[in-house]
């Protein structure tokens, strides 16, 4: 039986990923020691998919295959590679072979594996790259995570603006430092400073003798090396973009963004939110060993916890109440249950406004008074049916009114608190997708507790 994590393994018949008659292909020849096959099939695939069929393999499987590519494995499959796995495979490499490889790739593919690669392996790789390369290297290393010029091309196309479409096409034939993939030129005057860019399609329509000034986009959207990534995504979601310029303190071009580096940027952060509103922290977490999984998860489970001991105590604090009325206990996770869901709605629909600055600053409060108003629609409606729905059920009408109240009351509290908290983590610079589930789970707990069983003790002891 193979080693394989076949929920990984994605079956299309459009052939888009890998299917599991790949992964089990390679199984078989790494078994018989089909070393030929082996290296045919995962150089003929995408690289992409080149690196999910070794994040699907097993440990052993995955280095046997590593051993068996030697030489030839695909650089390009190092980037396209989850973290974790990445950090597993790279001491498979000599030194020799691993600056080899990382020298075919793009600047910026270069930087995403080094950063994961500890100081001492990092400095060792560097020392082994072409100055030219090496220079631009730990510049961009140099750069905040976060930002732009960690994440840009420093291999772009710019031409002076006075020159003519001709030139700019002998230029492009003749240079070696015309990088493989570019969407547009940037124009840029004689400090190097870009003043318009010209897509492609338009620039190979135009005859020889036709001046890029003339046909230039003016006031080009221009990307700063200590932009924020999610400023840099929300610049090409707004506007369209495939590709922008960089430039440096001075204005200067230094490098460019493409969308297909936007694309990852916004994947990167879905996924980082989602794990985050999940309380799983760290890429990879799919491929780490049971133990460190578990250690990672460890500490949102502590906090939820301590959340669901203040809720408990919330509820003790009416235990007489409980003991005389224990309709009262069936009926506490249907208030609950309906605050949380309630909440986590809003929640979930605020921090994505915000995230693609649909919610800002100016429309706060409209929003938060539209969500106070669901919260009244919804509770009005779900306590009149939970109302009759209870009376019915244990012959207490009072006791459907009561319910009937608290279900209202935390509807509208959920719409509330659902809506404010992210706007006040966000204020106090906390990302809300971090803390904002839990503290929402906390309130409508506690609060629907204390609102159902406080109105149960006035209004039936």
């Amino acid at each position: 039986m193979s080693n394989i994590n076949t929920k990984n393994v994605i079956s299309n018949t459009n052939s888009i990923g890998i299917t599991s008659q790949t992964v089990s292909d390679i199984v078989t020849y790494v078994d018989k020691n089909k070393k030929e096959k082996v290296i045919s099939l995962l150089n003929k695939i995408h690289p992409a998919d080149a690196a999910d069929v070794l994040e699907v393999l097993s440990e052993e499987y995955r280095k046997n295959v590593i051993f068996i590519l030697s030489d030839k494995f695909p650089a390009e499959t190092l980037p396209s590679m989850n973290v974790p796995i990445l950090i597993s495979i790279i001491e498979y490499f000599s030194l020799e072979h691993l600056i080899k490889m990382l020298s075919t790739l793009d600047t910026d593919d270069i930087t995403y594996v080094l950063e994961i690669c500890d100081e001492d392996l990092r400095k060792k790789i560097l020392l082994g790259m072409p100055n030219a390369l090496k220079k631009l290297i730990k510049k961009s290393l140099n750069y905040s995570e976060d930002s732009a010029g960690r994440i840009m091309q420093t291999d772009y196309v710019s031409v002076p603006v006075n020159w003519t479409i001709g030139k700019v096409i002998d230029y492009l034939r003749l240079s070696k430092a015309v990088p493989d993939e570019f969407y547009a030129l940037f124009a840029v005057d004689s400090r190097h400073v870009p003043v318009g860019t010209v897509p492609l399609y338009i620039a190979m329509r135009k005859e020889r003798d036709v001046k890029i000034s003339d046909i230039m986009t003016t006031n080009p959207k221009i990307i700063r090396v200590g932009d924020k990534r999610q400023d840099i995504a929300f610049l090409f979601d707004q506007y369209e973009l495939t590709s922008a310029p960089v430039v440096d303190q001075r204005g200067r071009l230094v490098g460019m963004i493409t969308v297909d580096d936007v694309v990852d940027l916004i994947r990167q952060k879905a996924d980082e939110d989602i794990l985050k509103l999940g309380g799983v922290s760290g890429e990879g977490d799919l491929y780490l060993a049971a133990f460190k999984t578990a250690r990672s998860r460890f500490g949102w489970l502590g906090i939820n916890l301590l959340t669901a001991i203040m809720a408990s105590v919330a509820i003790a604090i009416f235990e007489t109440t409980l003991e005389k009325l224990v309709s009262l206990a069936i009926l506490m996770p249907i208030v609950a249950s309906m605050g949380g869901n309630a909440g986590t709605q809003t929640l979930t629909v605020a921090v994505r406004a915000m995230a693609t600055r649909e919610l800002t600053s100016s429309n706060s409060f409209r929003v938060f008074g539209k969500e106070i108003l669901v919260g009244l629609y919804n509770g009005l409606f779900f306590a009149f049916l939970i109302g009759i729905i209870t009376g019915l059920w244990f012959g207490d009408y009072l006791l459907g009114l009561i319910i009937a109240f608290a279900m209202l009351f935390n509807l509208i509290l959920a719409g509330t608190f659902g809506a404010a908290i992210p706007i006040i983590l966000s204020y106090f610079k906390v990302d809300p997708a971090v803390a904002a589930t839990v503290l929402l789970t906390t309130i409508t707990d506690i609060l629907g507790f204390v609102i159902f069983l406080g109105l149960a003790k006035y209004l039936l002891m």
